[in-house]
């Protein structure tokens, strides 16, 4: 015998037994991993998509909120940046109070787990859920009633999901979006706004407490119905701050003090009219930036509210506010009460096409002036006249005699600007002031008239607030922008010549003010429409330009209704309310004809009617034969050098005066013929002026 002992059958039975335990056990194992992965599998993606959709909003050029609209289940739920949107000790006070670890953990945390277990078992309930601000956004983005160990298994297998794919900042902005707050308040944002009228980049001590309680317990502590429960959560909280040292005991005594709101604050309704025609025109984007200015826009639309009070029950009011360089609207007030339906409060009426009354003058006097056969101060008969069938009459029904074109604009007497109107043309004014942008409307059927310059035309007031920046910026409009357009390019469009707008705005900023406003500040004109229907007053310096209206929506008369009187004094106050001093107009542009009537050209001293211009005897009318109007000429030598331009005119009587952009140039010769050097590429208004004032003007485009 070798001496050994052999093992026992049970020993050997124990070995087999142990061995099969292990592998009994790695195979449960096995098996429980496996089908755990398979439960993780079956979960799905993460809903990141359905959790990222935010009620639209609609923010000023600053980001600033308008107006936002309730998403499709009328839940209010706005985005939000912790960073720059919230303020920090409401962070400090969630993170204190809700996850000390958020930003160390992996979207679970053993410790706070840990100590909830240990609390149930020694106090035989539930003293805090030991769930992470992750773990909660993940119930949130996966509602669900039970409260069990599988929901709270599908809560942290999520968690740890969404610590992968997002970051902590992302994750602390989702639940910040997310987190009930009671009724259909969802997330920090939209309660502020809701409970205390505010975004929530500033709150007190009392606030964040209670903010931080409320999503706890959101419809058992909603201040609307239940503000004593709310309290007693705000002051928990206040009470554990003071424990854990995030507050001190005084201010937390002071926070304590503090009232509960009992009642929710209306959502911000600030532009509403531009909020509902960007969400119409934007369908696809959660924030929509207009280029309003939402203080300006706020005092505008209180002073249209004041004012409408004021004028009457039935009265509406809309006011445009623009920046001169850019064409960006900066307020865009529609009515003066959007929920008003005595007004008609949901009608913008600064699109409806109405009568502007004589807010079209400047545009007579402008290309007047372009044309080269007026000045501000040559003479002009104010008399009784009749055009065919048509015979124009002052608003007071009188007649100022021989005046100064500057005074005749500023005092906005009809006989001459009708007879401007019949030099230039009625069709040449409606092309021009369409191609700069404005939409006129005419009645059916009916061709440009005399009587599109006193009002008998349709029009809006963006439209005429668009061609009153074009005075401002000095011959060029702009289209209006209120929708903040990636690539948006939007080039300017020709009104009148530099020189022709700088002296419209030199005369308009003479014009008597209203009672009690400053003179010399704002260039600006007022209108009247037939029958008292509405009123107007438009005007800019430097840097804006504000048109107001005022009257009905259902376009009746109001007896008294005058644009000096109802619509000028709104101009003024609007321009006072931007905060700023006017900003001084352009300076004259160069070669621009600055002197009194006696040292003006002799055809410029007096304006003389067509009529005028034929002559008895063989005497023909003036025409310029060469150039023809509207033709373009190739007159370059290259290096930005061109050759002389030959001008050739028939009748007329001698001496003649060249003007080339209203600078005189010399005489026509003998021969009726003249040689000019062109200013440069571009357009240029030739001029011949006889020795009796007659004139014929054409534009071409050297090239």
């Amino acid at each position: 015998m070798d001496g050994r002992v052999k093992p026992g059958h049970d020993e050997i039975s124990g070995r087999r037994s142990f061995k099969t335990i292990l592998i009994t056990s790695a195979l449960i194992c096995l098996l429980s991993i496996g089908a755990f992965a398979a439960w993780v599998v079956s979960l799905g993606p993460l809903p990141l998509a359905q959790a990222r959709q935010v009620s639209t909003s609609v923010v000023d050029r600053n980001g600033k909120l308008l107006r936002a609209y309730a998403m499709a289940d009328g839940r209010w739920r706005l985005p939000v940046d912790a960073r720059t949107g919230v303020d920090p000790g409401y962070v400090k006070l969630l993170l204190a109070y809700e996850d000390r670890r958020f930003r160390s953990h992996a979207g679970v945390d053993p410790l706070a787990l840990g100590r909830a277990a240990l609390q149930l078992v020694t106090r035989g309930h539930i003293v805090s859920g030991g769930s992470t601000i992750t773990m909660q956004l993940a119930r949130l983005m996966e509602p669900r009633q039970e409260r069990s160990v599988g929901a709270k298994l599908r809560q942290m297998v999520r968690a740890v999901q969404l610590e992968r794919q997002l970051s902590k900042d992302q994750i602390l902005d989702l639940y910040l979006a997310l987190a009930p707050f009671g009724g259909n308040l969802e997330g920090i944002r939209a309660a502020s706004l809701g409970y205390f009228g505010k975004e929530p980049k500033r709150l007190s001590l009392a606030e964040q407490a209670l903010l931080v309680a409320l999503p706890q317990s959101p419809e058992t502590r909603r201040i609307d119905r239940h503000p004593e429960t709310a309290r007693v959560a705000r002051d928990r909280v206040l009470e554990r701050m003071i424990a854990e040292s995030v507050a001190s005991a005084e201010d937390a005594a002071q926070a304590k003090a503090a009232l509960v709101p009992r009642l929710r604050k209306p959502m911000p309704v600030l532009a509403p009219h531009s909020a509902d025609q960007a969400i119409a025109a934007v369908t696809d984007a959660p924030v929509i930036a207009l280029t309003l200015d939402s203080g300006l826009q706020k005092v505008l639309e209180a002073l249209a509210r004041d004012r409408a009070l004021a004028l009457g029950p039935e009265l509406s009011v809309a006011i445009v506010a623009v920046d001169n360089e850019s064409g960006d609207v900066l307020a865009h007030v529609g009515s003066p009460d959007y929920f008003d339906e005595r007004r008609a409060g949901q009608v913008d009426m600064t699109r409806a096409v109405r009568s502007p009354g004589s807010t079209l003058k400047p545009f007579i006097y402008g290309l007047a002036f372009e044309d080269g056969f007026v000045h501000p101060e040559s003479l002009i008969d104010d008399r009784p006249i009749r055009f065919g069938s048509y015979a124009p009459e002052n608003f007071d029904m009188s007649f100022q005699g021989t005046v100064a074109v500057r005074k005749a604009l500023q005092l906005s007497l009809n006989v001459p600007a009708i007879e401007l109107l019949d030099r230039i043309g009625a069709s040449r004014l409606s092309s021009r002031l369409k191609q700069a942008g404005a939409g006129l409307i005419l009645p059916k059927d009916e061709a440009p008239g005399l009587a599109m310059g006193l009002g008998g035309v349709g029009v809006t007031l963006k439209d005429l607030v668009q061609l009153y920046a074009g005075i401002a910026r000095l011959g060029s409009s702009k289209p209006l922008r209120e929708i903040v357009w990636k690539d948006d390019v939007r080039e300017p469009l020709r009104l009148m010549d530099q020189v022709a707008a700088w002296q419209v705005g030199n005369v308009l900023i003479g014009t008597p003010p209203p009672e009690n406003a400053v003179h010399n500040r704002i260039a600006f004109k007022t209108g009247t429409s037939y029958g008292f229907r509405d009123a107007w007053s438009l005007g800019f310096d430097g840097r804006l330009t504000i048109g107001v209206w005022v009257g009905r929506p259902d376009g009746a008369p109001v007896p008294g209704l005058v644009g000096r009187t109802a619509a000028a004094p709104i101009l003024f106050d609007a321009f006072a309310r931007t905060g700023k001093l006017p900003a001084p107009l352009p300076k004259a542009p160069k070669g621009t004809l600055v002197a009194s009537n006696a040292k003006l050209p002799l055809p410029l001293r007096r304006f003389r009617p067509v009529g005028e211009l034929v002559r008895a005897g063989s005497d023909q009318v003036l025409h310029i034969q060469f150039p023809l109007n509207g033709s373009r000429i190739d007159a370059s030598t290259g290096d930005k050098q061109f050759s002389a331009l030959p001008v050739k005119v028939a009748g007329g009587v001698l001496p003649m005066t060249m003007l080339v952009n209203g600078v005189a140039v010399g005489e026509i010769d003998g021969r009726r013929q003249r040689l000019i050097d062109p200013p440069g590429a571009g357009f240029v208004r030739l001029t011949v002026q006889d020795a009796t004032g007659a004139a014929d003007t054409v534009v071409v485009r050297i090239q």
